[in-house]
Formats: structure tokens, sequence, C-alpha cells
């Protein structure tokens, strides 16, 4: 353990920090022992010449003085796909040239009398904040945010889809909203459907199949061919989602669609899978060998054969050759879903939706996935992100996913990051960085340690903002940074200087003595709601209905029913001294819109009345987590008259969208 201290600080470990109790907390060096070890495996931690990575941020001379090589002559080449620019230097200082805005590599070559020494740094342009939004459009607009998976329609499988995506798109043109919000869409484990959460995903770089409208497929022979129609009959009564019945019967169908599309898919439409293919690249075809992997071993891939335990895209050639047909379902299964969710890309375009779509992303994903095995060296092994003890979670949290590790995208010029913001950006008009603090730092936990045993590892912050900013900017889509709770000091103003909205909810908007804020007071590029999927609806709140279902549960409700009795009271003196008579919804979303905050979220939950919230922390089978679906058809939504209502309130209050 010699040295760890000094190790760790290099590496940007903590090895001491204060919990969310205020408690300083010292951390075990065999902790501290475990995270280096996996910080390692994404990069050299030896000492180096260069930065790892280099931050160019104006248009003035960049100035770089590099480390112990005083009086050396070297070489130095800045590179992307091509050579962008070169030079001799004997000064360990070097000037760069003026470049683009973009993401390159500095390779530097300093000759010595025991050899030559090469290294690399990624070098970041990024002059420009993240993308604002289209000039033309509202200074203030409104979005309807849906759990997908819950939309109740008279033609789904119980499970909503793209084509219900497409409807509601129209819903929300029709009632001037600028879009629709909708949990991740990230591809889950479809063989393992009672793991539900969109925020443990399998990947984020591809989707959950179920979202596929199956009858949208041209190669799909029907429901009464394939013999589903009592199936799917019995799915769509369903109040809560079966998703096992739900997968087996999609699954099911798909498997006919990719036979038939193999035997007699049109010619236009192989040459469309054919393009799709070789878009995705190796990404795609390392998807497609890694789903048929998994259920070939039922094993998490660490116990696979050690052939398969690293994607090596020699060896995963060669399996795409021998198994082309099994493989080729999962490819052919993902171009579905791109060419349906692209298509809702399109009608938002066509509606003149000045959002479109408003996309999460989650913070981390399951290490037995896809994502994990894939990049192995740029995804933490053997942790999991999680936070440390705070006042409603005294013996800390342990989210059971894997981040990013921050040397190892350092070492590959942030591409494992870049391409999944890429994946959900190019559908959107926003996206949302569940947990943004992420991007700054992690609080990690060894496998089989209790979660109030971890420490934060810090990440390269201003080079995570740059990337994501510049992908932004490329792809015109919004960042919002999920940047709810406690966060280092000038955080969130670092936040707004690259141009990230920040995240504003309501119920957490409160002074220390429980008054809510007024709506000047909400930041102007911010993304404002009542609530989130982890807390209670509106009229779960108002009815004290989430403290009772806590309280069964013998879960901690967090306050008391005279607690909550003040915040009602608070609530109602907010709404009456803003000129509101009326402690109803339709009061709050009018509270809201008079924000000058440039998006606001209405959930659909909130609309309806609906007492029994999307996600309860801390449970897993006790309460029907992600599962619950909307009591009204997708249909019957634009006859409700409180969504009316909320559509006039929007209109009044100067954020209604007319195509």
């Amino acid at each position: 353990m010699d040295g760890i201290f000094e190790r760790a600080a290099r590496w940007g470990v903590q090895t001491e920090y204060r919990d969310g109790l205020g408690k300083l907390r010292t951390v075990e060096p065999e902790v501290l022992a475990r995270i280096l070890a996996a910080l390692a495996a994404g990069g050299d931690g030896a000492q180096r010449i260069l930065p790892r990575t280099i931050m160019v941020r104006s248009d003035a001379d960049q100035v770089l003085r590099l480390a112990g090589s005083e009086g050396e002559p070297l070489h130095w080449e800045i590179l992307s796909e091509r050579k962008f620019a070169a030079g001799e230097a004997t000064s360990a200082q070097l000037t760069l040239p003026a470049l683009d805005d973009g993401i390159f590599r500095l390779h530097v070559t300093v000759a010595r009398p025991e050899g030559d020494h090469s290294e690399d740094a990624c070098l970041i342009v990024c002059r420009h904040r993240a993308y604002q939004g289209r000039q033309t459009g509202p200074a203030r607009m409104w979005a309807l945010a849906v759990q997908l998976y819950g939309v109740r329609s008279r033609r789904n499988w119980g499970h909503g889809d793209f084509t219900d995506l497409s409807a509601l798109l129209d819903l929300a043109a029709d009632l001037g909203a600028a879009g629709v919000g909708l949990n991740p869409l990230h591809a889950l484990f479809d063989d393992r459907p009672s793991d539900a959460s969109p925020y443990a995903p399998n990947s984020r770089l591809f989707f959950n199949p179920l979202y596929i409208d199956m009858e949208a497929v041209p190669e799909f022979p029907g429901l009464q061919a394939a013999g589903l129609e009592e199936e799917v009959d019995r799915l769509r009564r369903q109040d809560i989602v079966d998703y096992e019945r739900v997968a087996k019967t999609k699954l099911r169908a798909l498997e006919l669609a990719y036979q038939a599309f193999r035997r007699q898919g049109s010619a236009e439409r192989h040459r469309a899978f054919d393009r799709f293919r070789k878009t995705g690249g190796s990404t795609l075809a390392r998807f497609g060998c890694f789903e048929w992997l998994r259920r070939k071993y039922g094993h998490p891939w660490w116990e696979w054969p050690s052939d398969w335990r690293r994607a090596e895209d020699e060896k995963l050639a060669a399996l795409g050759q021998t198994e082309a047909e099994s493989i080729g379902l999962f490819e052919f299964v993902q171009w579905l879903a791109h060419d349906q969710l692209d298509r809702c890309r399109a009608k938002a375009q066509a509606r003149g939706l000045p959002l479109g779509l408003y996309l999460d992303i989650a913070v981390g994903v399951c290490s037995d996935g896809f994502d994990a095995w894939c990049d192995q060296d740029a995804v933490l092994a053997g942790m999991a992100v999680g936070a440390p003890p705070d006042a409603l979670n005294t013996a800390g949290q342990n989210w059971g996913l894997a981040g990013f590790n921050p040397a190892g995208l350092e070492e590959r010029q942030f591409e494992p990051f870049r391409r999944m913001l890429r994946a959900s950006m190019r559908y959107a008009g926003a996206i949302r960085l569940d947990h943004v603090l992420g991007l700054n730092r992690l609080y990690l936990i060894p496998h089989g340690v209790r979660a109030s045993q971890g420490t934060y590892v810090r990440f390269p912050f201003e080079a995570m903002l740059a990337v994501a900013a510049l992908a932004s900017r490329e792809h015109k889509c919004i960042a919002v940074g999920e940047d709810l709770g406690t966060v280092p000091e000038n955080f969130r103003e670092k936040l707004a200087d690259w141009g990230f909205w920040t995240y504003q909810v309501m119920l957490f908007e409160r002074s220390g003595s429980g008054a809510f804020f007024p709506p000047e007071n909400y930041r102007e590029n911010a993304l404002v709601s009542f609530g989130t999927h982890d807390v209670a609806t509106f009229a779960g709140w108002r009815d004290q209905h989430d403290l009772a279902v806590k309280q069964a549960l013998g879960l901690d409700a967090g306050e008391t029913g005279e607690q909550r009795h003040g915040a009602l009271e608070a609530l109602r003196q907010a709404l009456h001294q803003h000129g509101l008579q009326t402690e109803d919804f339709t009061a709050v979303a009018r509270y809201l819109a008079d924000t000058p905050s440039r998006l606001l979220v209405i959930s659909m939950e909130d609309v309806l009345g609906l007492r029994d919230q999307v996600n309860l922390p801390g449970t897993t089978n006790e309460h029907p987590n992600w599962r619950r679906r909307l009591p009204v058809t997708l249909e019957d939504l634009k006859t409700q008259p409180a969504l009316a209502s909320v559509s006039d309130v929007m209109r009044s209050a100067g954020r209604g969208f007319s195509a």
C-alpha cells in the first residue's frame, strides 16, 4: 500500500470526503487500491510530458509547455482523420496553430539519447457554448412528458410503441406543445423482461425492441397469420405492462418478420438495411454478436470462454460469418427501431415542432451489458455508481450501474462518450443527462463493499462539457443537465458557462422555511417541472397517497403527515400570492408557466390526476415500478378536459406554439 495516497491524488481519487450528512469519511486503503486498479485498466498512470487532454476555448495562440523535455528536439503532429499540422521544436514550449472546433490528436515525439519517446494527447477545440435552440423558435416552450411503455392505445400490444409516439407528436402539435419528453429508450435485456427500469440499460447505444410497432413492419404477416390475435388482445386489456408476455410475443413477431425479410424482402428494403449496417459499422456488428453470445452462454460476459470475453473484431467477424443468420436478427431489429424512431423525428420536423423529441440518457449501464463488454477500457469494471450517505439514505446508495473510466475516456479521445451522445442526439431536439454531476465526479463503490464505503473519482469536467457541447451543436440538440441535490461549488455556474440548461423541480424549489419560491426566482435557461418520475405525482402528493404507500411498505416516508400539511399550506399561499385562487394542477401549471424558464415539462400522470408515482426508489417487486399503463387510451386523450385546460393555460401564458 506504499504511496497509495499519492497515486490516488494523481488519478483523481478522493481519499476523504464529507457525505450528505456532513460527516468526514476517510476511505479505506483497500478500497482505494481496488478503485486505482480499475482506473489503471483505462490508461497508463506514468508521469507524462503531455497533459492527457488539452482544452482550447479562445482564438488566442495556445502555448503548451511540456514537462521534463527542456532542450530536447521534438516533432509534433495534429491529426484527426488526416494530418492537420506538424512542426519541429527544440524548446519544451509549443505554440499550437489555430484550428476549427473539433476533437484532434496531438502526437509528440521527443528525441532522447536512450531512444525516442512518443506521447498522444486529446486536443479539444470548442469556442462556442452548447446549442441553445432555434433562433426563430418561441422564447418559452412547454412539452408533454410520457412514459412511452405505459401509453395505452387501441392498437398497441400492451406496451407503448413508436407509432404511439408519432400520434403523441401530432397531439402535442395540436395542443401547442413544442414536443414530447420520454423516458430513456435504451436497450434493456429483452430475455430478462422483469428488469424493466429504463435507467439500468444493457446499452445506451441501441434501442429497446419492445417499442417497435410490429404492424408497421412490412415483412410482418399480420396478427392472424402469426397466430397472435388472442395473446395481443389479452395484453391490450392489462392495466400493468406484462413485460414477460409482451417480450415473448413481440420477439416471436420479430423473428417471423426477419425470416420473411430474408426470403422475400424487397430489393429497396435490403438496400436500406445494408446502408444501416454499413453506417452502424463495427459497433452494430459487435452488438449483434454480443446478443447472440449472451443467449448462447447464459452467464455474464466475464464468465464466457476466453475467446469472447473481449470484443475483438477479428474473432467477431469470423463469428458473424458462421452465425450470420442468427446474428443478423439483432441487427435487423435495431434497424426497425431506428427506422421507426427516425420517422417520429421526421414527423416532429414536418409538424414544425420547435423541440420535437426530448430524450433522457441514463447515468450508467449494467455491468453485464453490451456497453461494458464493448468498451472495457472506458467502462469501470468491478465498480458500481452510487451516492454516499445522506438524510434520506443514511446507508448510502448503490445503483448497481457501471460508469465510464475517466482515464479510458481520455485515452480514447472520449469516443465512447461521444458515441453515447450521438445515439440519442441524432433523433432529439433536447436531451437530459441524468445525474450530470457524473461529468465532474462519480461516487464509486467496489463490488462487495457497503455503499457507505465508496469514494469520489474526479473526471476531466471541462473536457466532458466541451465534448458534449460539440455534439450538441453538431446535432442542434439542447443539453439539459439533471443537477438536483447537493453539487460542488460553482458546478451550476460551470454548466451555464458551457450552455447547459439546468433542471428545476417545483417540489424542491423551496426556501429553508418551506415556502415555495415565486416564478421569477426560476432561471431562464432551465427545464422546469412539478416533480420527477422518482417522486409523487401532484395528485399523490396533494392527497398524501405517497406517504401512505411508503408507510404500508415499511419505507421511510421522508416527512410526516404534519410536515406535508405544512407543505400543502405553503403551496396554497404561493398560488394565492400569484393571483391563483384554486389549488389544482391547472393552477400549478399556470404558476410554472409564468416562470422565465425556457422549457416547462408537464407529465401526463399529473394532467390525468394519477396518484401512483412511476417509480418508488427503494423498491423492486413491492411496487409496480415502470409498469403502470395510462388509464386513458391515446385515441381519447385529445378529448380530456384536463389536457385542454393545460393547453389553454400555456397559450395564455405565452408558451403555446402554432404551426
